[in-house]
C-alpha cells in the first residue's frame, strides 16, 4: 500500500469516528459519550435489581422476547421494538445477588467476543458468560470482585477500533463504556459498559441487597 493510499485510509478512519462520537454537553462535563445509533446506556437501581437499558436504533425487531442470562438464575433480558423510535428496546436486568455469587468467580475468563482483550483490565479477561440471543450474537456478560460488565454486539461502523471513556451515573465516575469496532473479520462489533462494583458502589449495591 503506498504512502497515499495510507493516509486515505487513515483520513477515513478518523472521519469515521469523530462522526461516530459527539459529546452531550447539557449534563456538565461529567456526561457520557453518546454513541451514534445507540441511546444509552442508561443504569438504574430497581429495588435490588441494577437494570441496564438502551435503545438500538439501527436495529429492528417485530416482537419482544425475554431471555434468562446463564449462570444468572434471577436475571434476564427483554428485547422489544422501541415505543418511539423504529429501533430495538433492550432491557438488562442483574439481579444483586447473582452479581455477588462468589460461584461466578469461578467461570472460565474470556475476552471480547473474537478474542481482543477487554479494554482497562490488566489481564485482558475476567469470568465470563458468553451466549446468543435472537439478533444478537456473542453476547457476554463479565464479573469480577470489583467490575462488572456486559457486551452487547451490534454494528457500529468503525473498524477494528476500540475507544474507551468514562461513564458517569448522576455525574459521578461509575465504570467505563466502550465503543468496540469491528475486528479484522468484520464482526464482533459493540458496546461494552464496565461498571465498579467496590467502593461507594458496592456499598450502595449492598444495602439495597439487604433491603430486599
Amino acid at each position: 500500500m503506498n504512502s497515499t493510499s495510507l493516509l486515505k485510509r487513515y483520513t477515513l478512519l478518523l472521519l469515521t469516528i469523530v462522526g461516530l462520537l459527539s459529546f452531550t454537553a447539557c449534563n456538565g462535563k461529567n456526561s457520557n459519550v453518546k454513541i451514534d445509533g445507540v441511546d444509552g446506556p442508561n443504569v438504574t437501581l430497581l429495588e435490588d435489581n441494577l437494570m441496564i437499558s438502551m435503545v438500538l436504533e439501527n436495529v429492528q425487531l417485530d416482537g419482544g422476547l425475554r431471555y434468562n442470562i446463564p449462570k444468572y438464575p434471577n436475571s434476564y433480558i427483554e428485547i422489544s421494538p422501541d415505543l418511539q423510535s423504529d429501533g430495538t428496546l433492550m432491557s438488562v436486568s442483574i439481579s444483586i445477588d447473582d452479581m455477588f455469587n462468589d460461584d461466578l468467580y469461578g467461570l472460565d475468563p474470556q475476552k471480547l467476543p473474537g478474542g481482543r482483550p477487554l479494554p482497562g483490565v490488566v489481564s485482558g479477561s475476567l469470568p465470563a458468560v458468553a451466549f446468543s440471543i435472537e439478533k444478537f450474537n456473542n453476547m457476554s456478560v463479565y464479573v469480577g470482585p470489583e467490575v462488572f460488565g456486559i457486551f452487547v454486539p451490534v454494528n457500529l461502523n468503525v473498524e477494528n477500533s476500540i475507544l474507551s471513556f468514562r461513564y458517569y451515573i448522576s455525574e459521578k465516575r461509575a465504570g467505563t463504556v466502550s465503543v468496540v469496532g469491528n475486528d479484522q473479520d468484520g464482526e464482533n462489533g459493540g458496546v461494552l459498559l464496565m461498571l465498579d462494583i467496590k467502593g461507594k458502589w458496592k456499598k450502595l449495591l449492598k444495602k439495597a441487597q439487604k433491603r430486599y
